[in-house]
């Protein structure tokens, strides 16, 4: 079954989207304190509170065990993961978030927030207020 390729309209959109996104997610990152790819990590070990061997995270980063090693050891002497010994393996480590880490990123988290509803009560009139809530909807609905 072939699919038709989408509409130059559509096409159109979606490139739009995208650059608006972006641009928006580089506004914030000029506030961030954490690097975004611990920032990534982070979110998925608080986010299911997982505990995670560094192969594994770097197989949901879809980066090199390398650089994942590289990116964990420096978020372990910065306190925001520890490194236990994995319970059947005692050749592995299980990288878990500290209560520092979770805080960091919630609080950067929160730093965006701000940024972001700051901007909508200064740029945004109440009725495009309520478009841009209608289309967080549409947005949901295609991720």
């Amino acid at each position: 079954m072939t699919s038709e390729a989408p509409h130059p309209n559509t096409l159109e959109l979606a490139a739009d989207l995208r650059a608006a996104l972006g641009s928006l997610v580089r506004s914030l990152r000029d506030s961030d304190e954490l690097p975004q790819n611990q920032a990534a990590v982070l979110g998925l070990l608080v986010r299911d509170g997982l505990s995670c061997t560094v192969a594994e995270l770097a197989d949901l980063q879809r980066v090199r065990h390398q650089s994942m090693a590289r990116t964990v050891a420096l978020m372990t002497e910065a306190g925001l993961v520890t490194q236990q010994p994995h319970p059947t393996d005692g050749r592995k480590q299980l990288i878990a978030a500290t209560g520092a880490g979770r805080t960091a990123l919630l609080d950067q988290r929160a730093r965006r927030e701000q940024h972001i509803a700051t901007a909508i009560e200064s740029r945004l009139t109440p009725a495009e207020q309520d478009r841009l809530r209608a289309a967080v909807e549409l947005l949901d609905r295609l991720s």
